[in-house]
């Protein structure tokens, strides 16, 4: 059983920089056959000041990009409603946790906020700081 790996924006910033960790993740997971992913609200929030856009490109390409469809911003805010959060500090996180809890399983987010993803994804998903 495969699985999914999901990436934040820290795992994917990293990713970027080619940090060895999550490179290392991420070249295992493809090994496996698990499916390297994202969501598209994500690639906006993580740094690429520092990277050229040719990287950012061919990382994008390597990567599964989920659209924010109706149905997982829906998910997203009922995550949110649930937890009694609101606000940008959690919208991004809530999309992933949303893309997280319908993925295929196993499911394994590489976040550096362990704590807001934990509690928004729920049991069902590991989460692994970076």
């Amino acid at each position: 059983m495969p699985g999914t790996l999901l990436l934040d924006s820290e795992g994917l910033s990293r990713l970027y920089l080619k940090d060895r960790t999550v490179t290392a993740f991420v070249q295992a997971a493809a090994e496996e056959g698990v499916r390297v992913t994202t969501s598209a609200m994500t690639t906006l929030e993580a740094d690429y000041e520092r990277v050229h856009p040719a990287r950012i490109k061919w990382v994008l390409s390597r990567i599964d990009v989920h659209d924010v469809t109706k149905e997982i911003a829906g998910q997203a805010a009922l995550l949110l409603r649930n937890h009694r959060l609101r606000g940008h500090k959690y919208a991004i996180d809530a999309v992933l946790a949303a893309i997280a809890r319908t993925a295929p399983g196993p499911v394994t987010v590489l976040t550096s906020d362990p704590e807001d993803l934990t509690l928004l994804c729920g049991p069902a998903v590991e989460i692994h700081k970076v």
